[in-house]
C-alpha cells in the first residue's frame, strides 16, 4: 500500500469512471486499473463493485475511502507544515562553532545577520569537531560551522569558502627569505600544534608531511587551544606554526607570514546540518552573510589543495 494507491482510489471514487479517474491523475488507464487492483489483492478486500455502471465502492470499500481521505488530508497538512517550517527562520537556533573558526568569522557575518534577520535569534556555542557533530546527531544544536568533509551519512554539508593555511615564523627566519613557502621544507618537529581534539592540529601535522608529531626540537612540550597563543610563542623566536587566513591582522601579523606555493593548501569551511533539519532558509540566510563578509582575496579561485582533518 502507498500514498499513490490511496490517491487513486479517491479519484476513482470522484470520478466513478476509470478513464476519467485516470486522466485525473495524469496516468494511462491501465496503469490506474491495475494499482487498485494490486490493492485489492494486497489488503484481500475489494474497494469497488465493477459489476455497476457507473462503478461504486462496496460496503467495505466506502470505508477505506474514507480512510484514505482521512490519511491524504493529513499527509497535505504535514506538507504545508514542512513547506511553512522552510519558509520561516522565526525564534530561537542552536549554533554550533569550531574555536579556530569563532573568532575570526564571528565577527564578520553577525552584525549583518542580525540586522537582516531581527526575529531570529543565535545561540552560538564554541564546540570542537567531533563534540559538533555528535551535537548535530543528538540535536543539540541545530546547524553547525565546521570545516568539512565530515562523510558522515545523515549530515548535510553546504560548503562556504576555502580558506588558505598560512607559514607563520619569525621575520628572521631562514625560510622567510622566500616569497613562497614549499610544504615539503616543513619540520613537524619544528611546528607548534593545537591541542589533540581541533581538526586544525591533524591538519597541519598532514600538510607537515606527518600525521602525529612524537618529539619536537624545542626542549620542551606545549600545545595550546587557541591560535592566537601559538602566534605569540612565534612572535618571541620559538619554532613556527600554521595559521587559517583569517586569523591573521595586516598591521600586526604581516611580517610574520608566508603564502605556500601552488596547490595552495587550505580548508574547506561549510554550514552542516542534520538531513532531518527543515529550515533552509536559515541555511540560506547564513551562507549569504558569511559569504558577503569573506576578504577579497578568499572569495577568488585559484588553484588550492583541499586537506582534510578525518
Amino acid at each position: 500500500m502507498n500514498i499513490q494507491q490511496l490517491e487513486y482510489i479517491v479519484a476513482l471514487d470522484d470520478h466513478r469512471h476509470f478513464v476519467d479517474a485516470a486522466e485525473s491523475c495524469h496516468i494511462t488507464q491501465p496503469t490506474l486499473t491495475m494499482q487498485v487492483r494490486k490493492l485489492e489483492e494486497e489488503i484481500g478486500v475489494q474497494i469497488f463493485n465493477r459489476g455497476k455502471k457507473p462503478i461504486e465502492p462496496t460496503q467495505a470499500g466506502e470505508e477505506i475511502i474514507i480512510r484514505a481521505r482521512q490519511i491524504l488530508r493529513e499527509i497535505s497538512d504535514l506538507r504545508n507544515y514542512v513547506s511553512t517550517e522552510q519558509k520561516s527562520i522565526e525564534g530561537e537556533f542552536r549554533l554550533g562553532i569550531i574555536p579556530t573558526l569563532a573568532p575570526y568569522l564571528i565577527p564578520r557575518f553577525l552584525p549583518q545577520f542580525v540586522e537582516e534577520n531581527p526575529k531570529t535569534h543565535l545561540r552560538i556555542e564554541e564546540i570542537e569537531s567531533e563534540q559538533l557533530l555528535k551535537a548535530l546527531h543528538n540535536d543539540r544544536i541545530d546547524i553547525g560551522l565546521m570545516v568539512t568533509p565530515a562523510e558522515e551519512k545523515q549530515i548535510r554539508e553546504i560548503p562556504l569558502f576555502y580558506e588558505p593555511f598560512l607559514f607563520y615564523a619569525p621575520y628572521d627566519h631562514p625560510f622567510m627569505h622566500n616569497e613562497l613557502i614549499e610544504d615539503k621544507l616543513l619540520d613537524p618537529a619544528k611546528v607548534l600544534v593545537l591541542t589533540e581534539g581541533h581538526c586544525f592540529r591533524n591538519q597541519t601535522l598532514d600538510i607537515c608531511g606527518k600525521n602525529n608529531q612524537n618529539n619536537n626540537a624545542f626542549g620542551f612540550f606545549y600545545e595550546s587551544g587557541s591560535i592566537e597563543a601559538l602566534k605569540s610563542m612565534v612572535r618571541k623566536g620559538i619554532g613556527y606554526t600554521l595559521v587559517p587566513e583569517l586569523s591573521v591582522e595586516p598591521m600586526t601579523d604581516k611580517p610574520f607570514v608566508r603564502r605556500f606555493t601552488e596547490p595552495e593548501p587550505v580548508r574547506e569551511v561549510s554550514i552542516v546540518a542534520h538531513q532531518n533539519f527543515t529550515r533552509q532558509l536559515l541555511i540560506d540566510r547564513l551562507k549569504d552573510a558569511v559569504q558577503n563578509n569573506l576578504p577579497e582575496n578568499i572569495k577568488k579561485t585559484k588553484s588550492v589543495k583541499k586537506i582534510k582533518w578525518r
